[in-house]
């Protein structure tokens, strides 16, 4: 949906110049680059600050959009460092036009093998974006005792078989440890039921997006950098944010929620002063994909974008 992107962030980013002079926006997920690309490509005085905590992404990134120069800085980091991260990218004010979240595991990350975040080849079992953190999805599955491994599964990855699954595990690893995801798949088949194998997918879907979050503290991250942004916004500006799964949405969506709400109790005939919600949403409800959209790219299947735009300061206290 990059054109659809595009649509949402050009009122944020034009409101001085048609080509983005003086406008800064954040691509806070930064990947392989092709969002800051299409940006810096259709706004030239645009300047983007590129955040990514992995750091083969800021490789490849770095090299693909090193013709852009100093428009664009790149910062290994999480999103939720987001306020120092525009403190030192010289940001005015530490202030933005428009940030976009790109949430998930990228295309990029799943195409590179070795790094265990797809289920469709046998690789080590590490699924960390970041190549420094310490834990890992091995440690995991060889160290957290039932009741926590269970809980991760179930809140992260929704998966019905939770308690089976964890109990598999652990009996599994008294045998030798997990080490790939090829022996952690045979697994999933051997404990999920083949009439919920037949009709809900892979069976290994829900269990790797469990482990992936868990590792990479991803809903906690995203509910740190969600306020960091809208905090610095400047009036007018936008946040974007594609979401890939029910968790992730399900934080966006209360996040905006809040934003566009009065602050004034409900029944009393006037707004309170300094009360007026300093939000609007952009998208009504959540975006999804068209078909033409889904026949380009099939993995964009399950997003869903949200946008919203700031339209006050806060009130001074």
């Amino acid at each position: 949906m990059a054109q659809r992107i595009v649509e949402l962030l050009t009122p944020a980013l034009t409101r001085a110049d048609p080509d983005g002079t003086d406008a800064v926006v954040v691509d806070a997920t930064l990947g392989a680059g092709g969002h800051s690309e299409l940006l810096l490509d259709t706004f030239p005085g645009l300047r983007v600050i590129a955040i990514d905590r992995d750091e083969n992404a800021i490789a490849i990134a770095g090299q693909r959009l090193s013709r852009f120069g100093d428009r664009i800085g790149f910062h290994r980091a999480r999103y939720d460092e987001l306020p120092g991260i525009l403190a030192s990218a010289g940001a005015p004010g530490a202030r933005i036009d428009g940030a976009l979240f790109d949430l998930g595991v990228s295309s990029m990350q799943l195409d590179q093998a070795d790094r265990g975040f797809a289920y469709s080849v046998d690789a080590p079992l590490d699924m960390r974006m970041n190549s420094q953190d310490e834990l890992t999805a091995a440690d995991i599955l060889n160290t957290y005792g039932h009741g926590e491994l269970a809980r991760v599964l179930s809140e992260y990855g929704d998966e019905r078989f939770a308690g089976k699954i964890a109990s598999a595990v652990l009996r599994e690893r008294e045998r030798e440890p997990f080490t790939t995801s090829g022996r952690l798949v045979e697994l999933l088949y051997a404990s999920i039921p083949a009439a919920t194998r037949r009709t809900g997918g892979h069976p290994a879907k829900r269990t790797f997006q469990a482990l992936r979050i868990e590792v990479n503290h991803e809903l906690d991250s995203l509910r740190h950098a969600l306020p960091a942004a809208l905090a610095g916004l400047r009036v007018g500006g936008r946040v974007v944010v594609m979401s890939y799964q029910s968790l992730e949405d399900k934080i966006v969506k209360k996040e905006f929620a809040q934003r566009v709400t009065s602050r004034t109790p409900p029944g009393l005939p006037v707004e309170l002063p300094g009360a007026a919600a300093r939000f609007s949403l952009v998208t009504r409800g959540a975006e999804r994909p068209d078909d033409a959209e889904l026949d380009r790219n099939p993995r964009s299947a399950p997003v869903r974008v949200r946008a919203i735009e700031r339209i006050a300061e806060e009130a001074p206290l």
